[in-house]
């Protein structure tokens, strides 16, 4: 198999990767064909799996234009995956110019390219660490350097918590690291669920199954579930809703029905 220039020596091109596949699904190149492979299983089951990247990615956009709103200047976005157009960095320093943004993901290649696209950017880094592990994300340099926890910072985890199961204890990794950040920051989160996937169920579970195979399990939470990830935090309106209906700039019902496939939210800390 052809290893192209940007895949990092060390990743073994033989295996499917969470962050390459979302790639794939959203349009971009930086995968290979066992990515491709596992993605196409993936969407035999559930045909609108891009629809529902794409969702995530327009709740993102939105999302980050209403913490600069609010007066927030600094990003730090586990599970990033690879950089594809729209990143955070890119609609946060729009708004604000000088914007900090730290992008934090393990995938070696999300890493590597992160780096290539931020070269040159002074106000944004990569770092390359777990969600399993919030105290080295927020004992690393970049963190350190960009990020003043004394003050508000938008933490994102977008599409990153169905990928962390029971076992490693996401609400304890949310809790740590909400616990490090300053009143009235936000936490922007989406996650993945059967509930509003048209789709029977035991279908939507064949999508589940692909993950299972390529050992990076999917974990459907209900809503209820989700909504732990919250506690501590205020709300903020509209609360936790399917994401097209999270402060939409278009009319939810020109959506995909895929696109309501989970849910979204922000919460503020108090």
């Amino acid at each position: 198999m052809e290893r192209p220039a940007w895949a990092p020596r060390s990743i073994d091109i033989s295996v499917p990767s969470v962050s390459r596949i979302y790639d794939y699904y959203l349009g971009g190149s930086h995968n290979f064909e066992v990515d491709r492979e596992a993605a196409r299983k993936a969407i035999e089951f559930m045909p609108g799996l891009p629809k529902i990247m794409q969702a995530n990615r327009a709740f993102m956009r939105r999302a980050v234009r209403f913490a600069v709103g609010e007066g927030i200047t600094q990003f730090l976005d586990i599970g990033s995956g690879i950089p594809t157009f729209g990143n955070v960095h890119e609609v946060a320093q729009a708004e604000q110019p000088g914007a900090h943004v730290v992008y934090v993901d393990h995938d070696p290649v999300a890493v590597a390219h992160s780096e290539a696209v931020l070269d040159g950017n002074d106000d944004a880094e990569v770092v390359a660490a777990d969600l399993r592990k919030p105290h080295e994300i927020l004992a690393s340099p970049q963190v350190e350097h960009l990020i003043d926890l004394n003050r508000p910072v938008a933490l994102l985890l977008v599409a990153i918590l169905h990928f962390v199961e029971d076992v490693d204890d996401p609400h304890g990794a949310v809790a740590r690291l909400s616990k490090e950040l300053a009143p009235g920051s936000l936490l922007i989160l989406t996650h993945a669920s059967y509930e509003g996937i048209p789709l029977p169920p035991e279908r939507a579970e064949g999508t589940v199954d692909v993950y299972k195979d390529i050992r990076n399990p999917l974990i459907m939470r209900s809503r209820d579930e989700i909504a732990r990830f919250f506690e501590g935090y205020d709300m903020v309106e509209p609360g936790l809703v399917p994401m097209p209906h999270w402060r939409p700039q278009t009319a939810p019902e020109d959506e995909d029905p895929y696109a309501f496939s989970g849910f979204a939210g922000v919460g503020r800390t108090a």
